[in-house]
């Protein structure tokens, strides 16, 4: 049996499965609202507040904005790991990735909520 030492990105099924089904998320949230675009006789403003007035879409937007920042936290975070070498670099450059994508999401809870 060989030991093997993992060092650097998480390599595994977990994040592979986590870019999958955010992935999957975001693409039914587009087709829905590609859907709402191609069946709604008239895409108006009013049209838009509406349906975002619905407390479902605002629970389905949040969920995709965390699918997508997962997403890209992954996508991101891999390519940290995989091709920053110095530890220091790294460390800050995950630091500033976190805070970013944390900032994303507050902006994303006052857009789509009207806080």
């Amino acid at each position: 049996m060989v030991n093997r030492h993992v060092i650097g990105a998480h390599y595994g099924l977990r994040d592979w499965l986590l870019q999958r089904v955010t992935a999957v998320v975001m693409l039914v949230y587009t087709i829905g609202l590609v859907a709402f675009l191609v069946l709604a006789a008239q895409t108006s403003y009013e049209g838009w507040k509406a349906l975002f007035d619905c407390t479902w879409v605002r629970v389905l937007s949040t969920v995709t904005v965390i699918a997508l920042l997962l997403h890209a936290w992954v996508g991101v975070r891999d390519i940290w790991m995989d091709y920053v070498q110095p530890l220091g670099l790294r460390l800050t450059l995950h630091i500033a990735t976190i805070l970013w994508l944390l900032g994303s999401f507050i902006y994303a809870i006052k857009v789509v909520w009207g806080v």
